[in-house]
């Protein structure tokens, strides 16, 4: 991938819903919630402080992540819909 964020933001890639609930009814593109937990596929570098320090990012690359409902900004690269997103939108790193 070609694309490096800056400061303290991410690149994610939402990870979609099923489409067939439990109980076996298929849910059309409308009825889908959008989603909020995604990969990581690339972490900037970090923030700076007052002094110019960088502040390390708690989240990289790899992890999956879940985030606020409507964090970020789509974008469409080699076919994928992807995030890129302020490492503050990001509300938890799952196991």
């Amino acid at each position: 991938m070609n694309l490096k964020p800056l400061g303290n933001r991410l690149v994610v890639e939402p990870i979609e819903e099923e489409e067939i609930t439990a109980g076996g009814i298929m849910l059309p593109e409308t009825a889908k919630e959008k989603p909020q937990k995604g990969k990581v596929l690339s972490a900037g570098p970090g923030d700076r402080n007052d002094k110019g320090d960088r502040i390390a990012m708690d989240v990289k690359k790899g992890d999956t992540v879940l985030y606020a409902k409507y964090a970020g900004t789509e974008i469409k690269m080699d076919g994928k819909k992807l995030l890129i997103m302020r490492e503050s939108d990001v509300l938890a790193i799952l196991d």
